[in-house]
């Protein structure tokens, strides 16, 4: 069974292309049960990317409106993709995704996720080309995304593989690299929150699988880890991109079940 929901949704509050009612009413159009949006919350010192503090109030109240609008057709929740490095406060929402988009090293903010150019810029003059330092802080960020953020889902786990696609600035079967992985994910196991499987670098061609890799879902359900279906959409074709195929992934790796987000809780969701 695949559930027709995504819980990591952006739209032209923040980075994303379509209006949040297009990306209902695409929702609705692939019969959708549940669409959650999650915008990305304000972050002082990159407001490139994110919703403006005014634009904040207007994106809950929009939802709010649509969520009356067609409570008849499909449900919909206000959430928000909480940045480890934001300092907003965030309880007024009805779920958070914890993601981190940025390491933090000489007092600088880097992003992990704007462009190859700009990590590999990060890489050689920050990190004096060593990609296996990079991959060790952003890691160790990651470690405490849940206890910084508070959230109730991982956001792409791995998101620094981002351009790593080939393995232009590491290897991700390095020890180095995969010891660092795997340490981030034995520290947010105990929280009992939910991994996304994202396909959104999949859908925008730069990356051949998903977040996380398939050696870190191996990692995580050798744990005992749960996960949860994102297509990290910023448009309303994307909406449960590739869902088909991590499916079959899942099971191919043992997984039995997934977690949906509820008002009430996570549901878990069998697998076929």
């Amino acid at each position: 069974m695949i559930p027709k929901m995504n819980f990591h949704t952006h739209t032209t509050f923040c980075d994303g292309k379509d209006s949040p009612e297009n990306m209902v009413l695409a929702a609705i159009e692939k019969e959708f049960a549940a669409l959650g949006f999650s915008g990305h919350s304000y972050t002082y010192f990159d407001e490139s990317y994110c919703m403006s503090k005014e634009g904040v109030k207007k994106y809950q109240k929009e939802i709010q409106r649509l969520k009356k609008a067609y409570a008849d057709r499909i449900s919909i929740y206000c959430g928000v993709e909480q940045d480890f490095y934001s300092q907003e406060d965030i309880s007024d929402f009805e779920y958070a995704i914890g993601s981190v988009h940025y390491i933090k090293k000489d007092g600088q903010f880097l992003s992990v996720d704007e462009g190859a150019d700009i990590t590999k810029k990060n890489i050689q003059e920050i990190f004096g080309g060593d990609p296996y330092a990079y991959a060790k802080v952003y890691f160790e960020t990651v470690s405490d995304v849940l206890k910084k953020t508070k959230a109730d889902i991982i956001g792409h786990f791995d998101l620094l593989t981002k351009f790593n696609e080939n393995s232009v600035f590491f290897d991700t079967r390095d020890r180095r690299y995969r010891g660092y992985g795997t340490s981030a994910i034995e520290a947010l196991i105990p929280y009992d929150k939910p991994f996304e499987i994202n396909t959104g670098a999949i859908y925008r061609g730069l990356r051949s699988e998903a977040y996380p890799s398939v050696d870190f879902l191996k990692e995580i359900k050798g744990r005992g880890g749960k996960i949860l279906l994102s297509s990290d959409s910023h448009d309303g074709n994307s909406l449960g991109y590739y869902f088909y195929e991590i499916v079959k992934l899942a099971l191919e790796i043992g997984f039995q079940s997934i977690l949906v987000w509820t008002p009430h809780g996570f549901e878990e969701v069998g697998l076929k």
